[in-house]
């Protein structure tokens, strides 16, 4: 995310190396913010209902592009509340957590992904962030390569199951691998992280 302006004072924002990272800065010496670009806290539910998995496709994914339950954390909102929360809007199923599977960094999206296995009941409904969803038995879910795809391929092979990767668009590819590239170097620094 980049910004044009100060948030605090207004004035035009400059690029300024501080320590081994780039960040976007305010130069007028009154002022002097810094837009750190911290990670944003998003949880995401790994669903289990009667007896399969629930992958579903966002309205803004390309056909054929499913996922698990995810979405932003609220004010004060704890993570297992969230995505309880999540699987209820976006699905309208009860959910309870069963377990914490994790979080992982998910630099394309600079987000701090916090994983559960959620067990739901009820009748699945979407709401209108969702256009399509499947409900595949455990042996024929499939998983994308990165970010919450690792955490289901973890999920099914902890449970003894061994899922088949599913390539990724090559759009989401080439973002990986911009990513992955080797990072250049600040002013005095070799560009290790």
């Amino acid at each position: 995310m980049h910004f044009r302006f100060c948030p605090v004072c207004g004035a035009e924002l400059v690029v300024a190396w501080l320590g081994d990272q780039q960040r976007q800065c305010c130069d007028r010496p009154r002022c002097g913010h810094v837009f750190w670009d911290n990670p944003v806290p998003v949880v995401a539910a790994i669903v289990e209902h009667e007896n399969n998995i629930v992958l579903a496709r966002n309205a803004a994914w390309a056909p054929g592009m499913f996922g698990l339950i995810t979405g932003f954390l609220e004010r004060d909102e704890e993570p297992e509340t969230a995505v309880i929360r999540e699987v209820a809007e976006e699905l309208s199923l009860d959910g309870e957590v069963e377990a914490f599977l994790g979080h992982h960094n998910f630099r394309i999206k600079n987000q701090i992904i916090i994983s559960y296995h959620v067990r739901a009941r009820g009748e699945i409904r979407l709401n209108e962030e969702l256009v399509e969803y499947l409900s595949l038995p455990f042996d024929q879910v499939r998983y994308w390569p990165m970010s919450t795809g690792l955490v289901l391929k973890q999920f099914l092979e902890d449970r003894g199951y061994h899922p088949e990767e599913r390539p990724l668009p090559a759009a989401m590819q080439a973002q990986m691998d911009r990513l992955n590239a080797p990072r250049t170097p600040g002013p005095g620094g070799d560009g290790a992280a």
